[in-house]
Formats: structure tokens, sequence, C-alpha cells
């Protein structure tokens, strides 16, 4: 068990005033006030930090930059924190400030150059003793000045072991964790995911859902199914499902069998504690809990597993003025502080609003790895691509072979790349088995050896491994024919099973692009506002004047239009319904006839208030706090497109945010102590994938209705909610 230095007890240099960075190139001279400013236009262009002004102009300025971050000391990137709004040192940033100073002082006068210099000129260990003294800043800026060579070249000197049941990232092999997630959580539809993805072994770190709903009693079960999965089929892994950190530890406190304890990060303190609800000081209990209570306590060295990727900071507009590859790794700063089994990259997820095109992928997937593993962590890289952005499969796999070829420890596995629940693409178990081979990696060898004994692998005295008879070959697992067809019913949007070599056959494969195709145009759909007349909606507009505009810049679809917003006034409804096309207008034509009479009359039924329905063109989910500040209702009801992905039906697909507004709220005080937010405004419920393949339309309506009176009921959403409900079933 790591010990846990006391944030308080972590030496961080006080910060001065602003320093201005110059230069001249040729006859032009380049200023950049400020770290932040010289880190972010040092980098290469990306949407996220061209939104936020960070990105420099051109490549004059960014060579300006990258010669300028060349030629400081680490001394001087250490003497210069970088700051919050306000001046102050958070706590992300501090947390990255617990490094060896002893060897940080052999190399403090180095210059960010002459330290790549160093690197690449190392062995492996002295890279990695390095790392240890290198603050997630100065990982930054080392990334900034690497080229892809040397973003391939030096990581692939590193190796970061960690162990529970396997003991994963050895030199020569590759692992996989497996993403059995599904839209209405379906436990023989997981089933059958994990069945296939084993079968080509796959899974050897870990098995995990992200749960399509949160609650403590549904992630219980989800776990509870996934552990008589391993079990049942004797595969040598772990298991976890990613709900929230604290829903998690409910679940652990009642038996349920919380292996690997999740969380995603944020590399700023207000995103980590505003938008994903956890503190540094509430890490530190969740690692000290999971260290004495959890089920592998004694078994495994590591037990935690967090989630990160570059924007989440940039989309909150909660970056503090950091670009984003340094909010990544800060982002890892606080990773290593609870040295996790595991952490996950899944830059691309987010969209065209942090990375807009293959480029931009590919290079960020390389410098997250990079800075992962420098600094010192069990690097596992997830590159994702979704429908609404300019990035597709191709630049994902090229993304893909560029890191395994960097040294990746692990990627994901979802059935056939498609994750149907989260709406985004990453590797499949194909493409994991077709990187083992290219580069001739082998799973954990304790996995190795049940997948050998299985037939899945082959294994020749000299060690070489081969797939087997077995590989690809889920029959193994479900032996009846009618076990087998009842669960393929289970998962109906599945287009097939067989092989070809490591690679899905051919039909598989066009089936799963024309899927794509038809997503991609209910992305760039507009809303038919003529065929919604019957409900009489008030229809406002966004400051997005255009769909680039709308799918580029979320911001812009979050606030209401000043013509807009000067129109309105305080109503004092209990419940406000506002819908949206977010990024599916299909999804709204398709549902809202059905969902809404059904939700509008659960709702009078309790003879709760409701404004006018409200229709709005260009919004994205933070739209409901605009509107709730100006209409001040108690619940705002947004029903939003979800962005496009599995099969073509899910281009249908809705979701619904439910956000209580707590200014005016009698829980505002429990609300405060409860997220560790002062500024808190409104908490969240979400229920997704209502769409004929999903949540149909008319049962969302009644789940959507019963879940806004339970919010009512109890002033509280979100997490906060799922606890109260379950102290009341207990």
């Amino acid at each position: 068990m790591k010990n846990i230095i006391p944030l308080k007890d972590i030496y961080v240099p006080a910060p001065g005033p602003e320093e201005v960075y110059a230069t001249t190139l040729l006859d032009r001279q380049f200023d950049f006030r400020g770290l932040k400013k010289l880190l972010g236009a040092a980098d290469i262009s990306k949407a996220g930090d061209r939104t936020a002004g960070l990105a420099a102009e051109n490549e004059m300025a960014r060579e300006a930059a990258r010669s300028i971050l060349s030629n400081l000391t680490l001394q001087h990137i250490y003497d210069t924190p970088l700051t919050d709004a306000n001046g102050r040192v958070d706590n992300v940033m501090r947390a990255g400030y617990e490094i060896d100073l002893e060897v940080f002082a052999e190399i403090s006068s180095m210059t960010v150059g002459k330290l790549k210099d160093h690197l690449m000129a190392s062995g492996g260990r002295e890279v990695e003793r390095i790392g240890r003294a290198l603050t997630p800043v100065m990982a930054a800026a080392l990334a900034k000045i690497l080229d892809v060579h040397e973003l391939v070249f030096l990581p692939r000197k590193v190796s970061k072991p960690t162990r529970a049941r396997t003991l994963i990232g050895l030199p020569g092999c590759l692992s996989f964790r497996l993403q059995p997630n599904h839209p209405k959580d379906d436990l023989d539809a997981i089933s059958l995911m994990v069945y296939t993805d084993l079968s080509m072994g796959m899974g050897d770190c870990l098995i995990g859902v992200n749960p399509s709903e949160g609650s403590v009693d549904n992630i219980s079960r989800i776990l509870i199914h996934l552990d008589k999965l391993r079990r049942e089929t004797g595969a040598p892994s772990q298991i976890c499902v990613l709900g929230h950190i604290k829903t998690q530890l409910a679940a652990l406190e009642q038996g349920a069998p919380v292996e690997i304890l999740f969380q995603s990060f944020a590399g700023t303190e207000r995103t980590l504690t505003e938008e994903f609800d956890v503190t540094v000081e509430y890490m530190d209990n969740a690692y000290a809990t999971m260290a004495e209570h959890g089920p592998l306590a004694g078994v495994a060295d590591q037990f935690m597993y967090f989630e990160t990727g570059q924007g989440s900071e940039m989309t909150y507009r909660k970056h503090d003025g950091i670009d984003m590859t340094t909010c990544e790794a800060l982002c890892y700063g606080l990773c290593r502080r609870y040295d996790p089994f595991m952490v996950n990259n899944a830059t691309g997820f987010i969209g065209p609003e942090t990375h807009l095109n293959d480029f931009e992928l590919m290079v960020s997937t390389l410098q997250d790895n990079f800075m992962g593993k420098i600094l010192g962590l069990p690097m596992g890289i997830s590159p994702s691509y979704t429908l609404h952005s300019e990035t597709h499969l191709e630049g994902q796999q090229m993304a893909v072979q560029l890191a395994t070829a960097a040294g990746a420890s692990f990627f994901m596995d979802v059935y056939l790349g498609c994750d149907r629940m989260l709406a985004h693409f990453v590797n499949s178990g194909h493409d994991d088995q077709t990187m083992r081979e290219i580069y001739g990696r082998n799973p954990a060898p304790e996995f190795l050896q049940w997948a050998v004994e299985r037939g899945i692998y082959e294994q020749s005295p000299d060690g070489v491994v081969t797939r087997g008879q077995n590989w690809g070959n889920l029959r193994q697992f479900v032996p009846s024919d009618a076990e087998f067809q009842r669960l393929r019913e289970c998962l109906p949007a599945a287009p097939g099973f067989d092989n070809a070599g490591p690679r899905p056959v051919n039909d598989v494969q066009r089936i799963l692009r024309a899927n794509q195709a038809v997503g991609r145009e209910a992305v760039h759909s507009d809303l038919r506002i003529s065929e919604l007349a019957s409900f009489d909606f008030r229809i406002l507009t966004t400051t997005a004047q255009s769909k680039p505009d709308h799918l580029r810049n979320p911001e812009l679809g979050s606030r209401l239009s000043p013509e807009t917003a000067s129109t309105m006034v305080a109503e004092h409804c209990d419940v406000q319904i506002v819908v949206t096309d977010g990024l599916s207008a299909e999804a709204v034509h398709h549902n809202i006839n059905d969902l809404l009479p059904v939700l509008q009359d659960g709702l009078a039924s309790q003879d709760y208030s409701m404004g006018q329905p409200i229709l709005v063109p260009y919004g994205r989910v933070k739209l409901v706090e605009d509107i709730g500040e100006i209409l001040k209702p108690k619940l705002l009801i947004l029903l939003v497109g979800e962005r496009p992905g599995g099969d073509a039906l899910a281009s249908r697909s809705l979701s619904a945010y439910l956000a209580i507004r707590l200014a005016d709220s009698p829980s505002l005080p429990e609300a405060i102590r409860y997220s560790g937010n002062s500024s808190i405004g409104y908490e969240y419920t979400l229920i997704t994938n209502i769409y004929a393949g999903g949540l149909p339309a008319v049962e969302a309506g009644s789940v959507v209705a019963e879940k806004a009176m339970d919010i009512l009921g109890n002033q509280a959403a979100g997490n906060r909610l799922e606890d109260i409900l379950a102290g009341h079933a207990r």
C-alpha cells in the first residue's frame, strides 16, 4: 500500500508575477505572457486550444514558443506553478509536486531541451528514474517539443508492471480491458459480449462495464454478474463497474465485489470537484477504504483504475487558462498519487470541440502515452472517435498502431469496436489480436496459461504464441444451442461472430461501416419545427448560429441568444421541460411524440406546475442552467439527442437530463457538504438510450416522470439522490 502524503505536506513554491517570454525569429519578435500561454503556443494546434485562445496563431509562433520552452530550466518550471483563476495553486497541481527531490536536485539545472537529449540517449531504467523527479508540467513541456518518432521511441523504453490477479505491463506483453457495455445493462447481452471477447484472448487486465444506470443496486447487480462470469469461465482477471466512485463505495459497503475501484480524473480542481463530484481528499479516503476493505486486499498490489483524456477541462470551460496537453499531464500527476493498477486515456472521446480531425487525435494519443509512462503510470490508451467529429476509423487505427509501437500497456476491447452505450468507437478484440500478431505481444502470463489450456492460443516449446483452434469460438462458453440463441436474441444489433484470421469477416465489416454512415447523417440533421407544432413549444435560440458552430463549440449551444433571453422572465414553476436536438435531431423526431405526453401526464397527476415546454435548435446540456437562471423552476428536464453510435437505429437515441436548481432549495447546504463544492448550483440525474432498441419512448416517459418525483421529493439529484434512495432501502 502506498503511503499517501497529506496535501499540506507537499511543498509547492509560491507563485510569482507572470513573466514575459520573448524571442526573435529572423526579424520578428514573439512574446508570450506567462508560462500557461507559452505552453499552449508550443503545442500542435488542437480544436480545444483554438477555442480557448491558447493555440499559436501560426507555425512561426509555435516554433518560437518551442524554442523558448526548450531553453527553460526544470528549476524554472518547478518554481512557476500554474494557478487557478484566483491565483491559487489548486490541489490537483499540488499533488503533482510529489516528486523525488533528490533526483530532481541532480537535474534541476537542465533545460527542457537538454533533458530531452539525455532521455533519448539513456536506457529504460534511467528514463524511469528521471520520471520520478518530474512534475506534470515538466512532462507536458517535454511532450510539446518531441516529434512523432521521439514520442514513439521514448515511452517504449519504460515499463510499469502492476498486479491484481494478473500481472500486466510486462515487457513483451499487451493486455486488454473488456468493455461489454449495453444500453439497458442487460446481463445476458453482457454475458455474450464477455464470452465473445474472452474467446479471442482478451480481458487479461480487466472486465469492466460502464453502467447506463448508476444506482447502487444496479452497480451491485452488474458486479455480482461479472464475478459469476469470471468464476464460471475461470478467466484470471478482475472486475469493475465504472460508476461514480461514491456509488461504487456504497456498493462495496453493501457487500458487492468492488475489486478495482474506478474514477474519472480532471486536470483542474474546479473540473474535478464541480463536474466529476470528487475532491482529492475524498480520493485519499477512498484509497484507504479499498486498501483495508477491498475484495483483493492482500492479493493485489494495486487496486485503483483511472480514466482521463485531453479536453474535459476545456469542455467545461474550467481549464484555468491551461492548455489541454498540460491539463492531461496534471491528471497523471494526480493518478500517480494512488499507485493505480490501470490508467486509461480516452482522448478523442469528447468530439470535435477538443479534437477536430485524425491528425489531432493521433498526436494527442502519442503525447498522452508518453506523459503517462514517463510519470511512472501503467498507461493504457484508448484512441476514440465519434461520428460528430472529423475523425474516422482509419485515423483511430493509425493512432492504435502508433501507440502500440510506443509501448502502450493495454487497450480497450469493445465488441466490434462499437460502444453502443457511450456512442463512440474504440478497439475491438479483432484489433487487439491484430496488434498482438503484428508486434509479437502476448497476454499477461496467468491469462496466457488459461488461454492455452482452453485452446484459445497455442504456445510452442520456444515460447512463440499463435492463435489456437478455439480462438474466436465463443461457443466454448455456451455449449447449448438453445442457450446461445437465447443470448443472441438479447443482442439483436450484433451483426455476426465470424472471423477471417484475426479480423471480422467482410460481411460484418460492411454492416458496421454502413451503420456509421447512417449515424453521421443523423448528426447533421436539423430539427423540423413545423412537425412538432402540436406541442405548442416556446421556440428559443442559442448563440450557435450554424451546424458547424454547434458541433465544434459546445459553449455556443450552452447559452441563450441575447434576443431570446431578453424576452423571458422568472416563472417559478415546479418543472420546466426543454427539448433540443443536441447531436441528433432524428432522436427528437422519433421519440418526442410518444415520450412527452406520458411525461407531462405523469407530472400533472402529482399536481406539479409546468412551464410551457421549450424547443431549442442547436442546444447542449448546459443550456438548462442558462434557462434555469432566468425562469427559476425547481427542476429542469432536458430531452436531447445523443451522439449517434452503434447500429443505424441507435442514431435515434435520446437522453433525459434532470437538473435540480439548488439556489432556492432547502437542500443546498447538504449539496455543498456532499460535493465539497461551495459554488454548486445544480445536480444532475441522467437517463440514457431512449429509443426503440433501448428504453422505448413511452416507457421512458414514465421512468423520467418517476425520477422527477424522486428528485423533487428528496430535493436531490445525481449521486446524492442515489445515496438517499439506497439509505431508504436499508
